[in-house]
């Protein structure tokens, strides 16, 4: 089959073939310029060609001499199935609609290769040459340096191996040689000298084709096989969705198997560290689901799940992958609504409560134990990993965000089992000392309840009397965000169930009564009467109301009249400003400046209680976001503020867009942002000046 002459010493023994048979373990017969270099997979590419027949006569022998051989330019395409040309020789460009001409005028499938091989003994001509040998010749391809030549060799090599691999694949039915050409072809995907994201996708892809059609032909100990085979290409690739599915196969199966343990665990946990989103790919999450089932099938049970999640989350306090925690809330959620839905399904057809979770039954454990494991147990288990989920510190903010608008069925939300494990989430978020966390207790807007309704009394989830939602309650109240509207919508919906646990000596309870009423925040009458009525009812209440009507008769004399104008000297303390506001009338007062005093968010409480003023200074003090917000909420009348030098942030300074009369703002050296400078002049109308000098808004 060689060519005569000089063609035919080419194909030498160090030259051998690089081209494995079907089931070789091997792509390579040796490395080739240095064995440990990776080569970028070639699609398509421009190449010096040239075509040598085999020489059978004296004339072809002179023909195919290096004095007469032509090379031709061509812009090779590796295709899936073979080699072609988009070159027509002779013009620049291909014309439309016409073929290729010269030597790649007919394409050349990967079937008819005989072998490929680089001819070495050119390189010292500067000739970098790939041969590929075929049943009526050669064709030579020329590159310019020994990279891009090996490049080509390698991109061939493997294109023209998986092709291999895929017709014998489809073709094979017996389950030991479909297992043993399935590690064959990966082994080969590790090996390679190719490095691209098609040499492990390619495969994966063959194999979920193969496995798809032959489902029924795999017995379990065949099934293990394949798994044990796929786990080194799945180390740094997702499974598709055919893969998938024959992994929740084994796992349903086969729930105590080690291979759960032993090759799923990689695959899970890399799903759950970059997947972006299940909705597109559903038969992921149900094989997350099906694996973490697996898991609590062991003999330790849902000790195992708890270890699950520890190592999801990792050593450190702080979980170094932030797709972690979304994923797994979404294959919790979701096994919560299927068991739900089913079960209302089935008591709509039948009445029966006896249905499976997405149609999960372990059918190889019932078999072993003949026990029948409840539907319910199922869904618990994913209710717990949310308990295991809300341990740690670093996880609440974004867990507390993903579970503020309730996501869960009423039918859940009245479901003892369910409502007292999740009362334990609830409370981790109740007990944080930050907004973020604490305030997701709440609606995620106004008339959609939040988990503060729910488990109110009288609320669907409340079995304490009140015990979690008084936590919450006083969680709530001490905190700087929003307090005023917060209280609004307690005495707006809430009134009633507040009313009842203060009768019940909850002292809590008392002290939000007295706040509305010191904020003259009922607006009815009668709900002001039965609110007094109730303080009354309790020693401790006679006491609150006692004092409260103290500070209402100094409030009433604080707003008879005063100066307009007061300015504090410097070093002057909150209880400074608090003993002086207390101690006369300031009902007038127009004109506050506390600029170099000392004082910080604490003096807020005392500055609200100023109805008339317009001009505040706090230059270069310890004025920080907790007491912006709050005179945000009370001095609406305020027409001049000076933050200037203060530790102020935007988490304050956007609340100062409640405040639609101020007309100059001093913002100087401040940590105003350009985007929160942005939406306080598009939301106050009223504003001619802002200094924003030595700023991110600059």
């Amino acid at each position: 089959m060689a060519d005569s002459g000089e063609t035919g010493g080419e194909h030498e023994q160090e030259n051998a073939s690089a081209s494995p048979s079907p089931a070789s373990t091997t792509p390579l017969t040796r490395p080739y310029s240095g064995g440990t270099l990776k080569y970028k997979l070639i699609h398509e590419g421009d190449i010096q060609v040239c075509h040598l027949n085999h020489a059978r006569t004296v004339i072809s022998k002179i023909l195919s001499s290096k004095f007469l051989r032509r090379w031709e330019p061509h812009h090779l395409v590796l295709a899936e199935s073979l080699i072609y040309s988009t070159t027509v020789i002779g013009h620049v460009s291909r014309p439309c609609n016409e073929k290729p001409t010269g030597f790649m005028e007919c394409p050349i499938p990967y079937s008819s290769i005989e072998d490929v091989y680089i001819v070495s003994r050119w390189d010292a001509g500067q000739k970098f040459c790939v041969r590929i040998l075929l049943p009526t010749g050669s064709v030579l391809l020329q590159a310019s340096n020994i990279y891009l030549r090996d490049q080509w060799l390698h991109s061939i090599q493997w294109k023209r191996t998986i092709n291999k691999y895929k017709k014998l694949l489809r073709n094979t039915k017996k389950p030991e040689v479909l297992i043993r050409e399935i590690k064959s072809l990966i082994e080969m995907t590790i090996s390679t000298h190719v490095q691209d994201e098609d040499v492990y996708q390619v495969p994966l892809e063959i194999v979920s084709d193969i496995l798809s059609q032959n489902t029924d032909v795999l017995n379990s100990v065949a099934h293990e096989n394949v798994i044990v085979a796929l786990a080194p290409l799945l180390e740094n690739n997702q499974p598709s969705p055919e893969i998938c599915a024959f992994f929740s196969k084994h796992c349903k199966n086969s729930p105590r198997s080690n291979v759960v343990i032993e090759m799923f665990t990689p695959v899970v946990q890399r799903i759950l560290k970059h997947n972006m989103d299940f909705g597109k790919y559903p038969r992921m999450r149900m094989f997350v689901q099906d694996y973490i089932l697996a898991l609590n099938f062991k003999s330790e049970g849902i000790s195992v799940v708890k270890d699950f999640v520890q190592r999801m989350h990792g050593p450190a306090s702080t979980c170094p992958h932030p797709r972690v925690l979304p994923n797994l809330v979404s294959v919790c959620l979701a096994s919560v609504y299927s068991y739900f839905e089913d079960r209302d399904r089935c008591n709509t057809r039948d009445g029966s409560r006896g249905i499976s979770l997405r149609g999960i039954r372990m059918e190889g454990l019932l078999v072993e134990e003949e026990t029948e494991i409840k539907d319910e147990e199922l869904m618990m288990c994913f209710v717990t990993i949310l308990k295991y989920m809300a341990e740690y510190d670093d996880w609440l903010p974004n867990l507390a965000s993903l579970l503020q608008p309730i996501p869960f069925p009423k039918e859940a939300l009245v479901h003892e089992k369910f409502t007292v494990h999740l009362k334990f989430v609830v409370r981790r978020f109740a007990e944080d000392n930050r907004c973020e966390v604490h305030t997701a207790v709440c609606g995620v807007r106004d008339g959609k309840d939040g988990w503060f309704n729910i488990y109110c009394p009288g609320g669907l989830a409340c079995d304490d009397d009140g015990e979690l939602f008084s936590l919450m309650m006083r969680r709530l109240v001490s905190c700087c965000c929003k307090r005023k509207r917060f209280l609004q919508m307690v005495a707006r919906k809430l009134l009633g169930p507040c009313m009842l646990m203060a009768l019940r000596r909850d002292s809590v309870m008392m002290e939000v009564l007295c706040t509305l009423l010191e904020m003259e925040l009922l607006d009815n009458h009668d709900d002001r009467l039965q609110v007094i009525t109730t303080l009354e009812s309790t020693p401790e209440g006679r006491k609150m109301y006692a004092d409260l009507c103290e500070r209402q008769i100094a409030l009433k004399e604080l707003s008879k009249g005063g100066p307009k104008t007061l300015s504090l000297p410097p070093k002057s303390t909150d209880a400074d400003v608090h003993q002086l506001l207390n101690s006369g009338s300031f009902g007038n007062l127009e004109c506050l400046n506390l600029a170099f005093t000392h004082v910080t968010s604490a003096c807020a409480d005392t500055i609200i209680r100023l109805p008339n003023l317009k001009y505040l200074n706090l230059w270069s003090t310890n004025f920080g976001d907790s007491g912006l917000q709050l005179i945000s909420e009370h001095l609406l009348k305020l027409q001049v503020l000076n933050l200037c030098e203060t530790p102020v942030t935007d988490a304050g300074l956007n609340c100062l867009t409640q405040i639609k009369s101020l007309r100059r703002l001093n913002l100087n050296s401040t940590q105003l942002s350009a985007l929160t400078f942005v939406k306080l002049k598009s939301q106050l109308p009223s504003l001619e000046e802002c200094d924003v000098r030595y700023t991110d808004a600059w």
